[in-house]
């Protein structure tokens, strides 16, 4: 017989909890930066490797998958589990490549202007842990 291992458990079932759940909005702050346009998002609880970021056309869209099992009894609840997302529109002329860091729970994601000539398909960006 073959026992299951307890993280394992533990994976599955706040994947499951997290299914349930309508993802949440990530709030964000968006600035220029010489030659590109940066977005930073507050992403709690989450690892570079569970974050889909989207670039397409002037659409920014972020996608994350929460890794902590939710239910509990609260004596105070303020923070919701779930997944997060956030689609945002970029500022014109904003979509040719981007790079994105996740460190400490803050996303920040930097995309480069476009070149004039620059028309291509969706662009998907994987952060990284800052070394």
């Amino acid at each position: 017989m073959r026992t299951e291992h307890p993280r394992h458990a533990f994976v599955e079932q706040a994947t499951e909890q997290q299914g349930e759940l309508p993802p949440q909005t990530i709030p964000v702050n968006m600035y220029e930066a010489g030659d590109a346009v940066v977005v930073v998002a507050a992403l709690p609880a989450v690892a570079p490797k569970d974050v889909t970021i989207t670039i397409a056309g002037d659409r920014l869209v972020i996608e994350a998958a929460l890794r902590t099992a939710a239910p509990k009894d609260y004596l105070l609840h303020e923070w919701r589990y779930g997944g997060y997302q956030r689609e945002v529109t970029l500022p014109a002329g904003y979509s040719s490549s981007g790079e994105a860091t996740l460190a400490n729970g803050q996303l920040a994601i930097r995309i480069l202007r476009q070149a004039p000539d620059g028309a291509g398909g969706p662009i998907v960006v994987q952060p990284v842990s800052p070394s």
